[in-house]
């Protein structure tokens, strides 16, 4: 066999995925089945109350849903920083992705004491009321749980315990995030746009 005919074999080399990738996956594809689920159980319910307030008192949250959408960019950022080494750069978009997921989950909570105080929405008012704060509340959970991961990295990042070294784990890390994200597109436009 010839030199030349040996090179082109050793670059179709493969190597399996890191397993810290395939179990993010995993985890993702679970927890989208979840959201598929409340997506349509809400889509279903749809219109089905006949008493209580009805999705037409929902606001259309576009202020914190920038910030949400923005925080995928930011988070895109800092790996990309620590990939090249700059941790002092990746500490800040982090802690700018974070900030931006706490506006976000605390215009949650705001709009939640809106429709509980004023509008009179409560999880048991009506079927609306149910399935309304079992879709955002699931979201707001897994932005919940982002939130402390995020703020654990940034710990980490302050007390000068992450490195380049690890990207990889950063970047698995924000696979996440980035579904949190995702699922936001979703809820967005099923519960503030379709279902008004």
């Amino acid at each position: 066999m010839s030199a030349t005919a040996a090179a082109p074999a050793a670059e179709l080399r493969w190597e399996l995925p890191s397993p810290g990738r395939v179990g993010m996956f995993t985890l993702i594809a679970a927890e989208a089945a979840i959201f598929v689920i409340f997506v349509v159980a809400y889509l279903f319910y749809l219109g089905k109350g006949i008493s209580g307030p009805t999705p037409a008192i929902l606001h259309a949250p576009v202020f914190i849903s920038v910030c949400l959408f923005s925080s995928s960019a930011t988070i895109h950022l800092a790996v990309v920083a620590l990939r090249k080494g700059n941790v002092a750069r990746f500490g800040l978009w982090w802690v700018l992705t974070f900030v931006l997921g706490a506006i976000f989950l605390g215009g949650t909570a705001r709009e939640w004491n809106h429709l509980i105080r004023v509008e009179g929405l409560w999880i048991d008012t009506n079927l609306f009321g149910t399935t309304y704060y079992s879709l955002v509340g699931l979201h707001a959970l897994h932005v919940t749980v982002g939130l402390l991961l995020l703020g654990a990295v940034a710990l980490f990042t302050l007390f000068r315990a992450v490195r380049q070294e690890h990207a990889e784990d950063v970047d698995i890390l924000s696979l996440y995030w980035h579904f949190v994200d995702a699922v936001w597109v979703v809820v967005f436009t099923v519960v503030y746009i379709i279902g008004r």
